[in-house]
Formats: structure tokens, sequence, C-alpha cells
């Protein structure tokens, strides 16, 4: 008899079971779907996440970054310290368990707490400075799933660490930038804020509590509970009944020192030298509490609705707070299925790249043999090649070949084995032409390049 366990998942908030994902066919038990919130990548589409995949490589290892991948777990602690208690990532949306010998792990909410984890653990801040590194991750959140956004989503993210200046601020958002344009997404809006300090912060919360204490009985529940440990974030509640409550709320960019609007200020001159427009947004405040002075969204207007792209900023003190030495960071992270339905919504064709450069159509078990020696020796060159494995006809071989978009066709039948020789076909015009089995891989590598 099957057995199947279906594991519970722990959450910071309780217990999330995965919807059904079977259904008894026969009196056996199926797999049938995903769990709610993931998807298949299947390989009509897969092609798109690696064009996504090669621009963002390309693009971070000529601004300078170099790769680090992390574990896809980590302890607990490390996000909640990180993140903060008081963000809804960790109060509701974390996949959190224990494991065997009774440790709390959670699946990565996000991407920053793990680089700077490894930042301290492997003493990076040891090295010439600043560190620059980018990563490619699954992401973990459980979240209401909607058109592109999945509660296993997937991220490109950089930070880098160790430098003070607002020149570093202004290149990730470059960084940023140029990865939509390259990939040819238009309506791009870049909003920008500073949300100061810890000096500055802590005279701005008074203000902001002072303006809320009469209006918190008709906050949310949520709202309500951040009042005392971070007010800040009550700005950037989603609820229409919280927002109707703060529309004059005294905001933290009217309010930060001296050191903040300096660096501010510098962010714009180094965006105005990189010619990227940008909107000074006092309301942004960012979902995650490590942020410090610069936060930022990348934000598009697709079908006449507004959507964030990518979001990051500055966060000065959480190396420190994680337990490292008192280290500058500043980064962002981009969601890459967004990014693809961005391409997607705005029509951007991607290049879609052909299976085979070759296809050998056989003719017989000998010539299948044969065949398949030649087969070897064309990927051993660094050609895409493939042969007949389905006893096709001969019609039937041609019209795969050109359905998988080989370039040429190798004919193999008995008289060509006789005499030592192969038809290869242009499968773009039609020609053929007669060509020696020993020479036909460098013949086709010359002709390929």
């Amino acid at each position: 008899m099957l057995q199947i366990c279906c594991p519970l998942i722990l959450g910071i908030g309780g217990f999330f079971i995965y919807d059904s994902i079977t259904e008894r066919k026969g009196g056996k038990v199926m797999l049938t779907k995903t769990p709610r919130g993931t998807q298949d990548v299947l390989p009509a589409e897969v092609y798109k996440w690696h064009y996504v995949e090669n621009t963002v490589r390309e693009v971070a290892k000529n601004f300078g970054f170099t790769e680090i991948r992390t574990p896809v777990f980590e302890h607990t602690e490390l996000f909640v310290r990180g993140i903060g208690d008081t963000t809804d990532v960790v109060e509701k949306e974390m996949y959190t368990f224990e494991d065997r010998s009774g440790r709390s792990i959670t699946l990565k909410p996000e991407g920053t707490a793990p680089v700077v984890r490894s930042f301290i653990e492997h003493k990076l801040y040891t090295e010439p400075q600043p560190t620059k590194l980018f990563y490619i991750i699954p992401v973990f959140r459980y979240e209401k799933p909607q058109a592109g956004r999945y509660r296993e989503h997937h991220q490109f993210g950089v930070e880098v660490f160790g430098a003070i200046n607002p020149s570093v601020d202004a290149e990730v958002i470059n960084l940023a930038m140029t990865i939509y344009k390259k990939m040819g997404i238009e309506k791009l809006e870049l909003r920008i804020n500073n949300i100061g300090c810890p000096k500055c912060r802590k005279d701005y919360h008074q203000q902001l509590q002072q303006y809320l204490k009469d209006r918190l009985e008709h906050l949310c529940t949520t709202c309500q509970s951040r009042f005392e440990r971070n007010p800040m974030r009550i700005i950037d509640c989603k609820s229409d009944k919280c927002q109707e409550q703060i529309q004059d709320v005294p905001l933290m960019l009217h309010h930060i020192c001296k050191e903040c609007e300096d660096h501010f200020e510098g962010l714009k001159r180094y965006l105005k030298a990189s010619e990227i427009d940008y909107i000074v947004d006092a309301k942004i405040v960012r979902g995650l509490d490590y942020y410090t002075k610069t936060a930022f969204e990348i934000i598009t207007d697709e079908a006449g609705k507004k959507g964030t792209l990518c979001g990051g900023g500055r966060y000065d003190k959480l190396v420190e707070d994680c337990g490292g030495p008192t280290t500058p960071g500043v980064g962002f992270g981009m969601g890459l299925e967004r990014a693809i339905l961005s391409l997607d919504t705005q029509g951007i064709e991607i290049p879609k790249p052909k299976t085979f450069d070759v296809f050998i159509v056989t003719m017989g078990e000998a010539a299948n043999l044969k065949g398949f020696e030649i087969l070897n020796k064309l990927r051993a060159v660094g050609l895409k090649a493939d042969q007949d494995h389905m006893n096709r006809s001969v019609k039937a071989q041609f019209k795969y070949a050109d359905k998988m978009m080989a370039d040429y066709s190798i004919i193999v039948g008995e008289d060509e084995l006789a005499k030592g020789i192969v038809i290869l076909k242009n499968m773009t015009n039609g020609e053929q032409e007669t060509i020696s089995i020993q020479e036909i891989d460098s013949l086709l590598l010359e002709r390929l390049k």
C-alpha cells in the first residue's frame, strides 16, 4: 500500500497546510498538483528564464560583482534579528519548522540576511573593500499568490559592503536600471527616499507616535501592534482604512539629520551624473526593518497599472546587528517572475533557441549504429546533436528535425555506409551534398561557427 506523507509547515503565526495535491484513480493515490503558490517552469518557457538569468549575470559582472551562494534555509533567529520581528515577513510569511534536533529552521524569505551572515562567518570584511556580491536564489513567503508573485519565487539580488559613499547607492540603482533597459522593459520609474538613521529616527518616532495616538483605535490590528515597536511601518500599511487615517502623517524625509540630508543630496548628484531620472517619494519606507538612509523602488506602468519591479536601499547597521563589525551596506532584490511577466506584458520578444544544430536521420539498424558513432563525434566538438530513438519513418524524422529547428540533418543509409559517406542537408534551403564520414564533424563545426 502506498503511503504519502504531507508534512505540516510551521509558521511564526501558526500552522500552514498545503492544499490537497492528490486524487484517487483506480484505488491508487496520484500526485496531480503543485503546492499552491508554486509553479513548474516547462521546457517551452524555460528559455525566458535563461535569458533573464544570463542578462542579470552579465550586467552584474560588468559592474564588478561576483556571485555568492548561500543555503536555502538558515537558523530562524537570523531573519528575526535581521529583518525585524515587527515585519509582515517575520510575523506572517515565513516558512519555519523544527528539524530532527529541535532547531528552528526557516526557508529563505529574502536574500540579504543570509549574505550578511556569510560575510561575517567567513570574515570577508578582512578583504579589500568594498565587497560586491550578487546572487540568484529561490525565496519562500507564505502570502496570497498573484500574477508575478508566488510563495516560492526567485530573486536576483546584489549587496555591497564597506562603502558609505552615496556613489555606491547610485551604482546599485544604475545596475538595476541597466538590467531592465538591456531587456527592453520600458515605462520605468525610479522612486527614492531617505528614511533616516537611528540618530534622527528617535525624535521622529516620538513625533509620529504623537500624531498616531489619537487615531490608533481606527487603525488595523497589525498597525496597532506596531505603534510602540516600529511606528514608521504603519506608513507602509496597504489597508485603505489605515491610509485614510494617515493622509497628512509627518514623514521621515522632512525630519532627517544633517548627515542623512547630505547623503541624500549626494545620491541625487550621482543619479544625475548617471543620467537617471528619479522621483522623490517621501512615503517609501520599504518592508524590512534593517533599511537606513537610502530606500528606493523601481516601478513600471503596464496597462495603466503600476507595479514594483525592484526595491532596495542602504542598511548600515545590519552587519553589526548580526554580530559583525560596523560595516555599511547597500543592495536590492529583483523578482525574476516579475521581470518575465513584464517582458510578456510589454510584448518583448525573447529569441527562442534552437534545440539542435544537427539531427541524424537513419535507415536501418546498421545505419542507427553508425549514426550513434557520428552523434558522439559531433557532441565531442561542442555541437548540439541528436538522432532518432523512436523508430520513426524517414519522413517523420525529417519532420521532427524541422520542428526542433535543426540547422542541418545528416542522412545515413545502407548505400552511404558502403561508400563511407553521409548526405548533409541544409534544413533552411533544402540543399544537399555528399560528405565523407571522417570530415563531417570538422566541416559542421566550421559552418556553424
